[in-house]
């Protein structure tokens, strides 16, 4: 069943494309669907589309779904039939279904997972804001999660940006600031010290963080995929050269500027004393090098997350949502094809029972007993 309802997604996701932008984002909730829609072309781009390529089949598939159901789907089921496409999972039934797929439910017994853990050879790291929260840092969603009386919906766009730059780079400089003042936690210490032990017994640990704070890189972690980029690089908007800066600040004009209170006045800074591009011969307005609300993710880093995940063989998630794709669709996939997933979490999500274990409370004390020496450990 799932192959088809994987098919069907895939399929309405591409129609939805073809339709005028009004009928796409009847639901008025756009953004969401179409992350859904990139995760699943994305994974399914070298298996499924070319399905798309016959021209016959895609003809059908026009003519059965009509604007009307397309609608309909969008606004009801569309992340249901996406949890079921992924995670071959029936959601919890609503009234009166057909025929529902039932999966145990994950285990949490620590010893278990000890022993797959020695037997991994191969393990992917997955984590998301929860792993940094420990650390002090603030996630700037739900409520509280505001910078002065902006959430960061509001404020990480291209948009945004675009409207008012000074704005934007006094809240990114805000958060350059406060993240030099924190550490790596127990949980970030924990993942970089496995990588190092298990590198020397030929074992490989990579780790594919939605973070931006680099709190892993600081813990030592090596292998390290950041998908949604760095606070410490930048971007021109001129030449589009990327590199790392460290600057504190990072221009003079920004200095004691950023303060998150509700009270606090933007600064309203000239653009020409804004962060500039050092390159010779440039000059042009810099941005934070990382991937905004709206923007795609780089295809040359999903491209190594792909590969790091169709040949892990243990996969840890770690202080994720599992709700903001294209990363709430890699766990689920290496479930799918029947590998080892465990779950590092304060509370539940929406894919936990996908998953083979799952492990509640503060990930540096629970990830720092998982992934501690195992006694069959040589080296």
């Amino acid at each position: 069943m799932a192959p088809t309802l994987t098919f069907m997604t895939v399929g309405c996701a591409r129609v939805a494309h073809l339709l005028p932008v009004d009928v796409a984002s009847a639901t008025g909730d756009q953004a969401p669907f179409s992350r859904q829609s990139q995760a699943l072309l994305y994974r399914h781009r070298g298996k499924t589309s070319r399905l798309w390529q016959d021209k016959q089949v895609f003809s059908s598939v026009q003519n059965l779904v009509s604007k009307i159901f397309l609608m309909i789907l969008l606004q009801f089921t569309s992340r249901r039939l996406l949890y079921q496409a992924c995670s071959s999972l029936k959601p919890p039934p609503i009234g009166i279904q057909g025929p529902c797929w039932e999966m145990a439910r994950p285990s949490s017994s620590m010893a278990d997972f000890r022993e797959v853990f020695a037997k991994a050879k191969h393990i992917a790291v997955i984590t998301g804001a929860g792993v940094s929260a420990e650390s002090g840092v603030p996630t700037f969603r739900g409520a509280g999660g505001y910078w002065r009386k902006w959430q960061a919906q509001q404020l990480a766009t291209p948009e945004a940006f675009s409207r008012n730059p000074s704005r934007v780079w006094e809240f990114y400089h805000y958060r350059r600031e406060l993240m030099l003042s924190k550490s790596p936690n127990a949980a970030h210490v924990a993942i970089a010290d496995c990588e190092a032990r298990l590198s020397k017994q030929g074992r490989k640990v990579v780790v594919v963080t939605q973070n931006i704070d680099e709190l892993h890189r600081r813990a030592g972690s090596k292998d390290l995929l950041e998908i949604h980029g760095s606070l410490f690089k930048t971007r021109c908007t001129n030449c589009g050269n990327v590199a790392e800066n460290y600057k504190s600040p990072i221009c003079k004009a920004l200095e004691g500027k950023g303060a998150p209170d509700p009270d606090t006045q933007d600064a309203c800074l000239p653009v020409g004393d804004l962060p500039r591009c050092e390159k010779q011969g440039c000059s042009g307005l810099l941005r934070p090098h990382v991937v905004w609300f709206g923007e795609t993710l780089d295809s040359n880093v999903l491209t190594e997350v792909e590969k790091e995940l169709d040949v892990c063989d243990l996969c840890l998630v770690v202080g994720t949502s599992s709700v903001v794709y294209p990363a709430a669709m890699f766990a689920p996939q290496v479930a799918a094809r029947g590998v080892p997933v465990a779950e590092f979490n304060m509370e539940t999500t929406p894919a936990t029972t996908s998953f083979s274990f799952h492990f509640q409370g503060p990930c540096g004390t629970t990830l720092s007993e998982a992934l501690a020496r195992h006694e069959s450990e040589i080296i």
